[in-house]
């Protein structure tokens, strides 16, 4: 099967080409390692320098890469026509935001070709999402799309209710780099990352933000540590004004490389993943719980969405979204009785034999 990804170039703060990261690089590679002929077509909301095409190394993925500005934009159907000159795609399969589907939708539906739309968070929650007549647009070519893949259950049943497309919505989650996340020695994390290694550590890694809730955890953090003196509070990632600066024992890592992330959960004695009860709150998909778990690192998480549903047989791993009480009190139940949930993180090569399932079973029906 031909497959043409339509996407844009940055997301999650990383560069799909340049740092080779994420659901819009692991899911393609796993499709062509399953036999598919795969081609990516990534539009750069940023100027930039370097080649426009290439192949991933030790790959059959090609890439095409367009900057929108300052003629990319306006030009964006004839790009693709070029790229798939001579080589016409089975599907599109078109994801990162409202208007990569819009635009993937209308080349597909031009050229009669089937256009599945993949959601990896609630576009409605992205500031492009403000632009006059975008969001209409999106949820039509929702509903004209052959079908729909999401990264999460609560994002599913909230786009079958909100949206009510007339084919299948299929969960299609992200996966966990196995040569990454794995279970590693605690002491040697800390050493390599110069911490201390008689204190007891809580943190988080990832977006340090207003939006995400992480004030609960700095709150905590103030609350627990008068009275323990050997607990300090570590981050990694970026960080908003919400970020507390005026605490003592509290580290910040900046941001640290994606081979270094295990590095720093491994030196946890407990991860805590906070969220806020938004529209991108709601839905997300919860990489940084699994990717604890991988490391069998104790956790702590805030009860919403999917992390609800996925920890509800784990009681003594959740609490409520903003309760900081309850949160003190769960981190201390980990600190002092450490329990990890017994559950298997999903890999890239299980998400990609997912999606492919969903195309081709999408396929044989018509």
């Amino acid at each position: 099967m031909r497959v043409l990804v339509v996407c844009k170039r940055q997301y999650t703060g990383k560069d799909l080409v340049s740092d080779r990261f994420g659901r819009l690089y692991e899911l393609p590679l796993g499709l062509a390692s399953l036999m598919d002929e795969v081609r990516i077509c990534a539009l750069s909301y940023r100027r930039r320098g370097g080649p426009d095409a290439g192949r991933f190394e030790g790959t059959t993925v090609e890439w095409r890469s367009l900057d929108a500005l300052p003629v990319g934009l306006a030009r964006h159907g004839a790009w693709l026509d070029d790229v798939t000159e001579g080589w016409r795609p089975d599907v599109v399969w078109a994801s990162s935001d409202m208007l990569q589907a819009v635009l993937a939708a209308r080349w597909a539906r031009r050229h009669g070709i089937p256009c599945v739309i993949d959601l990896y968070d609630n576009y409605e929650s992205f500031g492009l999402s403000r632009l006059p007549g975008l969001t209409a647009a999106f949820r039509s070519a929702c509903m004209q799309a052959a079908a729909l893949t999401v990264v999460s259950d609560s994002l599913a049943e909230y786009v079958r209710v909100n949206y009510r497309p007339p084919g299948p919505v299929i969960t299609v989650v992200n996966g966990i780099r196995t040569d990454l996340f794995y279970p590693r020695e605690k002491s040697n994390a800390r050493s390599l990352l110069g911490l201390p290694q008689g204190a007891r550590l809580i943190g988080t890694a990832g977006a340090l933000t207003a939006d995400r809730g992480i004030e609960d955890l700095f709150n905590a953090f103030e609350k627990l540590s008068k009275d323990d003196e050997n607990l300090w509070l570590v981050h990694a990632g970026p960080t908003d004004k919400s970020a507390r600066r005026d605490l003592p024992r509290v580290l910040d890592l900046g941001m640290l490389p994606q081979a270094r992330v295990p590095e720093f959960l491994a030196a946890l004695d407990v991860g805590v993943i906070c969220n806020r009860d938004t529209p991108f709150g709601r839905h997300c998909f919860p990489m940084k719980l699994y990717e604890m778990l991988s490391m069998h690192t104790p956790i702590v998480a805030a009860a919403l969405g999917d992390v609800a549903r996925i920890l509800a047989e784990n009681p003594a791993c959740l609490y409520p979204v903003g309760n900081v009480e309850i949160l003190c009190e769960r981190i201390v139940g980990q600190l002092n009785a450490p329990s990890v949930a017994n559950l298997t993180s999903p890999t890239w090569r299980m998400c990609a034999a997912s999606l492919k399932l969903a195309l081709d079973s999408y396929r044989a029906s018509l």
